[in-house]
């Protein structure tokens, strides 16, 4: 029915693309709209201004040669101000994230021990956040939060350091 009445319904937390003949008008803010499409206007599609979160798992190894999967939470969102861009300039979003968290882990935890690589969680999160910031902003997307979530060791090393531990307890009693 809108359709024919020309009118588009744009829902809260949301954006909308109008473009004339094939080419970017304007944003649409949530509401009711005027969208004469036979005058060649149209709904190119929609933007979600909601927090989104990406759950990534990447493996590496660290300076002590110790394969290790680390698990990194993203969560963004895309700027209203900035909708054109988020639109227009990136075609998956999330490979887009992966790759840059790849790259700052994965240059990251080889200049570190596994002990390190687990005190410097923190610093890890930071490192990967700042350079996701630097990039995405650039799209029209605002990284919120970075967390390191776990450093997950291969199983054999985590049983080769238990057995190590138990085996320092028994020799301190």
């Amino acid at each position: 029915m809108g359709n024919i009445l020309c009118c588009v319904k744009v829902e809260q937390s949301t954006v909308a693309i109008k473009e004339g003949f094939g080419r970017f008008e304007k944003v649409l803010q949530p509401g009711c709209h005027w969208m004469p499409w036979f005058l060649g206007k149209q709904l190119a599609g929609h933007l979600s201004l909601r927090l989104q979160q990406l759950d990534l798992r990447c493996e590496t190894k660290t300076k002590d040669n110790v394969f290790v999967n680390v698990v990194a939470s993203i969560q963004y969102r895309a700027l209203a101000e900035k909708a054109n861009d988020a639109f227009y300039r990136l075609s998956n979003t999330k490979t887009q994230i992966q790759a840059y968290v790849f790259d700052v882990i994965r240059a990251s935890l080889p200049k570190l021990n596994l002990d390190d690589a687990f005190e410097q969680k923190n610093e890890i999160a930071r490192a990967v956040e700042e350079e996701l910031e630097k990039a995405m902003s650039a799209y029209g997307f605002e990284i919120v939060q970075t967390l390191i979530v776990d450093i997950d060791p291969d199983d054999r090393v985590k049983r080769a350091m238990n057995e190590i531990n138990a085996g320092l307890i028994v020799t301190q009693c």
